[in-house]
C-alpha cells in the first residue's frame, strides 16, 4: 500500500491489541475534537459473503469513540465501554477507504458519551453511540 492510498492527515495508528492486530495497517487522524480511525478495506475485513464484517465496524467504532473521550479529557484517564450501539445503514467492499469519525457528546467525572459515523469512501454505512466509564490511570 502506498501513501497515495491513504487520505491526507492520516498516520499509522500506533496502538493495537490482539483483536485489531490482524486488521493492520490501521491509520489515525486527530482533529481538535475527535480521534478518527481509518483503513483500506481488504479480504481479512470481510464476512463469509465478501462484505465488510459488522464486527470490524463495531470494534473500530468502540476504539475511535474511546480514544476521542480520552483526547477530550487530555489523555489523563482511561475509559472502558459500558454500552455500545451500532446501526448498520449500508455496506462496503474491498478496496474502499473506511473511516470512523467520532464526536464526544459529553464528558463527566465518571462517564463519557460519544457517537460516530462509519463511512466507506465518504458514504455513511453505520452509526454508533457509546457510553464509557472513566477509569483512573494507574501510577
Amino acid at each position: 500500500m502506498t501513501s497515495i492510498d491513504i487520505p491526507a492527515g492520516f498516520e499509522p495508528h500506533l496502538r493495537s491489541g490482539p483483536l485489531t492486530e490482524p486488521w493492520k495497517p490501521i491509520y489515525a487522524k486527530k482533529t481538535e475534537n475527535a480521534f478518527i480511525l481509518g483503513l483500506r478495506l481488504a479480504r481479512p475485513h470481510t464476512n463469509g459473503r465478501g462484505m465488510i464484517h459488522g464486527g470490524l465496524i463495531a470494534a473500530l467504532a468502540d476504539n475511535a469513540m474511546g480514544y476521542s473521550c480520552a483526547q477530550a479529557t487530555g489523555w489523563t484517564t482511561s475509559f472502558v465501554t459500558v454500552s455500545l450501539t451500532v446501526d448498520f445503514v449500508g455496506q462496503a467492499g474491498i478496496g474502499q477507504w473506511l473511516s470512523i469519525e467520532s464526536d464526544v457528546i459529553k464528558t463527566g467525572k465518571t462517564i463519557c458519551f460519544a457517537q460516530c459515523l462509519a463511512k466507506a469512501d465518504d458514504a455513511v454505512i453505520a452509526r454508533a453511540s457509546g457510553t464509557f466509564r472513566v477509569v483512573p490511570k494507574k501510577s
